[in-house]
């Protein structure tokens, strides 16, 4: 039977959308389909399967993509969904442990990847605010003053993402430094 689930989660928490996932498969809920905000489960063996979510330099179209996917797929994991650039994948959980990143350093690549959508949509949106700030100071109309409110909103929004994305790496290059 399928059950569909809508629950949302910000870019800069993958680890605990991840976390959740895992936790409805302890419960007999594998993740099947994903859309926006949209998680369909299926019925399965509670703790049947381990859930990893990466998001992928290209798209899943790409032939770096397919080869990894392919590659992944050998060793016994299902490419369950995409959404974006997110690759969901599951694995049984009795087969070995599942991990997509064998190393620090693919940890912090694989953040890098992810940073750059806060950042870039960050300083997109600071340049926006900043002009519909101005706007509303030369205006005479208060009507400009709420979509300035909004552009600055969302940009500390994202500015919150990146510096949480920018925590965790820095993290991981701090205990990169204590491994060596």
């Amino acid at each position: 039977m399928r059950k569909t689930i809508y629950k949302w989660f910000w870019l800069w928490s993958f680890d605990k959308e991840e976390k959740w996932l895992n936790e409805m498969a302890s419960k007999g809920l594998a993740l099947a389909n994903v859309g926006f905000a949209r998680y369909e489960f299926e019925d399965c063996a509670p703790g049947e399967y381990n859930i990893r979510l990466e998001m992928l330099k290209d798209s899943v179209n790409h032939p770096e993509s397919q080869r990894y996917i392919l590659f992944l797929e050998d060793t016994g994991v299902e490419h369950i969904s995409t959404l974006f650039r997110w690759q969901y994948f599951r694995k049984k959980a009795d087969i070995a442990p599942f991990d997509l990143f064998s190393d620090i350093d693919s940890r912090i690549q694989h953040l890098n990847r992810i940073l750059f959508i806060p950042g870039i949509f960050g300083l997109i949106n600071l340049v926006n605010a900043i002009n519909m700030t101005r706007q509303y100071i030369l205006s005479d109309s208060d009507y400009a003053l709420v979509p300035a409110i909004l552009a600055w909103a969302v940009t500390l929004l994202l500015v919150y993402g990146f510096i949480r994305l920018f925590t965790k790496k820095a993290k991981l290059k701090r205990k990169r430094i204590l491994h060596e």
